[in-house]
């Protein structure tokens, strides 16, 4: 009985052993997909890459910049192209962002398709336009105790062209346990007319790759590199009446809207409702207060959900969806600018809806 008991933990063994060594045998032949060709735009651009590698880190390589939030983990969905051929079976992490009509169209998440063989893509021309730009950090302030200022002086190339409220990618170096370079979104506090500058507010989250290096390890005069801009999340040039939504670290496209507006002499009816937690989680009061005695139309309603007893809170409390329903007027002829969490721009979609606010005039980057 012992005997063969051990006889068949060897055969086991054996087995085991040998699906090892085809694993390997595997990986280094049918994993090494040489050199793919990638057509871009008809033919628009043409380049060699090697195989195996994602096709938005292989875009990535080659100056063609997809935007994805999330770094290429398949959690933001906004790295979507369309392939022609080449791009085998949807895989299970892509179908939550790709709807029935998308996917008439062969439209894939870059991040998840493999470049194996060669490629047809089809990709929006604007995308041809954006940068990868050398910056240095000209400056480092902490607004609140878990949101810095990071302000960033462009080198090469000195200057970029944007529109208030985009954003741009950061490039997060190898460090710690990182062993290669990702990508994070981040809009843009700096209005337009500063062009020389890039201006970010990065709130610290747990274990977060970036946040986590720029909050412990990025200093003043350090080299980052962006690449943009992104992002749909401008001000449209009408005379409607507006509504900025905010929390946290999504003031930053709003405060670079607001100064655009300050700059370039817009005056039309504008209120920003901003909600935090407590009172130290709000910051730039004074920024915004200013921007009220400059525009006479702009009115700035901070709003606290948990109040602290020390805090002596005077202000507006409770959920900012809650304030946004019950001070808002006009909302049919209105345009509403929303940014801060997935959670908090779902539920202030929900409440302008509720307010008549029009589909079409409801803005945000989800990220």
């Amino acid at each position: 009985m012992i005997t063969s008991l051990l006889v068949s933990i060897g055969i086991i063994s054996l087995i085991s052993v040998f699906l090892a060594i085809l694993m390997v045998i595997a990986d280094a032949t049918i994993g090494n997909y040489g050199i793919v060709k990638i057509s871009v735009n008809d033919k628009t651009k043409e380049f060699e890459v090697e195989g195996g590698q994602s096709l938005l880190r292989a875009l990535n390589q080659e100056g063609v910049f997809i935007p994805s939030a999330c770094g290429g983990r398949g959690s933001c969905g906004l790295c979507k192209v369309q392939v022609i051929e080449g791009a085998g079976e949807y895989l299970p992490t892509e179908l939550p962002w790709i709807s029935e009509e998308e996917k008439k169209q062969n439209i894939r998440l870059s991040c998840q398709v493999k470049a194996k063989t060669d490629m047809a893509i089809v990709i929006p021309e604007e995308l041809f336009y954006v940068k990868e730009y050398s910056t240095v950090v000209e400056s480092i302030k902490d607004l609140t105790h878990d949101i810095k200022e990071v302000r960033l002086l462009l080198k090469d190339p000195p200057s970029i062209t944007t529109k208030a409220g985009q954003y741009i990618q950061f490039e997060v170096p190898e460090y710690g346990d990182l062993d290669e370079s990702v990508y994070r979104a981040y809009s843009m506090a700096s209005p337009p007319g500063d062009s020389t500058h890039v201006e970010l507010e990065i709130r610290l989250v747990p274990n977060g790759i970036c946040t986590t290096y720029v909050h412990e390890v990025l200093k003043e005069g350090d080299p980052v590199t962006i690449n943009g801009p992104y992002g749909d999340f401008f001000l449209r040039e009408t005379e409607n009446n507006i509504i900025f939504i905010a929390g946290g670290s999504g003031m930053a496209p709003i405060k670079s809207i607001l100064l655009d507006m300050e700059q370039r002499g817009i005056q039309r009816k504008a209120t920003y409702f901003f909600g935090a937690r407590s009172k130290r989680d709000l910051f730039l009061l004074d920024k915004m207060r200013e921007l009220e005695e400059k525009m006479p139309n702009f009115k700035f309603v901070p709003a606290l959900s948990e109040p602290l007893e020390e805090d002596n809170w005077e202000g507006e409390v409770g959920l900012i969806t809650d304030v946004v329903r019950r001070m808002v007027e006009e909302a049919p002829s209105s345009e509403a600018y929303l940014c801060g969490s997935p959670g908090m721009i779902d539920a202030c979609i929900k409440v302008l809806h509720e307010l008549k606010v029009p589909e079409e005039n409801i803005f945000y980057d989800k990220f």
